[in-house]
């Protein structure tokens, strides 16, 4: 597990299609949860750490981001923005960070050519790049699984987030596909075993409901810890999930 920091980060996802910001059920049935830019300005003045923005249909498009999206949001953002969705190049990654991006996710283009995360970190540095992992639970392990969860590879999730960090990725952010949306709590079997093999940061990701849920992605080792619904929703602000994770002793960037 990483442990530079004991500093924990909140990190709200805007997960952006067409434009708008839009929240299903793994990656399915997706309904419209506002304007990124809104949105982002929103989380900020609620003390977000960080924000993470997907495009979830550049992939299976073929395509990059919508970069106007990404300048739109950088126009009402100072906390940093990890932006990802069809990033397939160098080209496509310098294209996000020259349109406002601090740091480029990558997740379908890696797996097909693992290459691409060395060439972005000898390019852009290990701070700036992102290994994005969908893992699918399959019996006592997990799979990764591609192109918006359609795809599920051979790969074992654990074994490419260990060759993710050697290959030079600086950041892991790891979704439970099978808890995506659920709000039924973060896959922590998946995020101890991922934390045990890796040193670098891992962002929880995938079934948050609670300030409780959170607590334990970050009692499992998750450095990080992203979620969606609960804040799209209004059911809580982070302002106030900062407030009771301090108090439970655990160490947040402070409001």
């Amino acid at each position: 597990m990483n442990t530079l920091s004991t500093t924990r980060r909140l990190i709200p996802c805007l997960d952006v299609r067409d434009g708008r910001v839009v929240k299903g059920v793994r990656f399915a049935s997706l309904r419209d949860a506002g304007d990124p830019a809104q949105r982002a300005a929103i989380y900020e003045a609620q003390d977000a750490d960080e924000i993470v923005m997907l495009d979830v249909s550049a992939t299976l498009e073929g395509r990059p981001a919508l970069l106007e999206t990404v300048r739109a949001v950088r126009r009402v953002l100072s906390i940093p923005l990890t932006v990802g969705g069809g990033v397939r190049t160098i080209d496509d990654a310098q294209a996000l960070l020259n349109a406002g991006a601090d740091k480029v996710s990558v997740n379908s283009a890696a797996v097909r050519g693992p290459s691409l995360l060395a060439r972005l970190s000898d390019r852009f540095g290990a701070q700036c790049v992102v290994l994005a992992i969908d893992a699918v639970a399959t019996g006592d392990s997990w799979r990764v699984a591609t192109r918006s969860g359609s795809t599920l590879e051979t790969l074992d999730a654990a074994d490419w987030a260990s060759q993710g960090e050697a290959l030079g990725a600086g950041e892991i952010l790891l979704t439970s596909f099978d808890r995506d949306g659920t709000r039924s709590g973060y896959d922590l079997g998946l995020l101890r075993t991922v934390c045990a093999r890796v040193g670098i940061p891992v962002i929880a990701s995938g079934g948050a409901s609670s300030a409780e849920h959170i607590a334990q992605a970050f009692d499992a080792g998750a450095d990080a810890a992203l979620a969606a619904s609960i804040f799209h929703d209004n059911d809580t602000s982070i302002r106030e999930v900062k407030r009771l994770l301090a108090a439970r002793g655990i160490e947040v960037r402070p409001c």
